[in-house]
């Protein structure tokens, strides 16, 4: 197994796409340590973990709020020993489907200053947990409109792309002390439901059908489709295992081929 005795923590493990990791790394060997703001979902993930015979714990846990994570990983380290990976799904406030110049100055500001202080309260968190054990994989997802050109994204895209830089940098600050810092880039996954919304929404703002949008949005792969939750979560635990011993500071594609880098 990739992550066997592994220790790692999910920001959002609630949602589609932090249940979809949670579980992959609990396939692959880890103890996952699952974190929302309500416990509700979190025990249904640990409990699909948990039947399955992988190991998971789940705690309610604001990853805006600095103490909260910072005390939850302290508690983990001192439970577990150590935290090995940290990946972010938190799900943020985006402004989507429509034109920039439609869009309020505080919903665009509030969408992007959200996305960047959990990002950070997380990232930098885990980091320093991970300096002091002398390595780590601090992982997170943006969405492909952050390196394609497509119109009505509002800041689906610059968040992306800001969380991209911001990846970057923890990874050369943390780089020395062995820590590596990676991006899944997924195109989105039609069966998770925050997607089915967005294509919705998307569509309508396109003035087409939701059949005819999608055909049209998916047809931009090389692959002809989009990709599935288990399959943006089985990257995701291979980028955070040691076979990815070499890769920082990188992009993992996981659009079927929507972009390349």
């Amino acid at each position: 197994m990739l992550l066997e005795g592994k220790n790692a923590v999910v920001y959002g493990a609630g949602g589609a796409v932090g249940a979809a990791v949670a579980r992959a790394f609990a396939i692959e060997g880890a103890r996952v340590a699952l974190t929302g703001r309500s416990l509700e979902p979190l025990d249904a993930v640990r409990e699909a973990i948990t039947s399955s015979g992988g190991q998971a714990d789940a705690a309610v846990v604001d990853a805006y709020d600095e103490g909260a994570v910072s005390d939850h990983l302290e508690r983990l380290v001192a439970d577990a020993g150590s935290v090995d990976i940290s990946f972010n799904a938190v799900s943020f406030g985006y402004v989507i489907a429509q034109p920039l110049t439609t869009a309020p100055s505080s919903d665009f500001t509030k969408s992007i200053e959200m996305a960047m202080r959990c990002h950070f309260v997380t990232a930098t968190a885990a980091g320093r947990q991970m300096e002091r054990a002398g390595g780590g994989a601090i992982l997170t997802i943006i969405a492909s409109p952050s390196r394609m050109l497509m119109p009505n994204q509002g800041t689906l895209g610059i968040v992306g792309a800001a969380t991209e830089a911001f990846c970057r940098q923890l990874a050369a600050d943390l780089g020395p002390r062995g820590v590596r810092v990676i991006c899944i880039c997924s195109a989105g996954s039609p069966d998770a439901p925050d997607v089915d919304w967005a294509m919705n929404q998307s569509a309508e703002a396109a003035g087409m059908s939701r059949e005819a949008f999608e055909e049209e949005f998916t047809s931009r792969s090389a692959l002809k489709r989009l990709p599935r939750l288990d399959e943006v979560g089985a990257v995701a635990a291979l980028m955070a295992s040691d076979r990815a011993s070499a890769v920082t500071a990188s992009v993992a594609n996981v659009t079927c081929g929507q972009i390349f880098t």
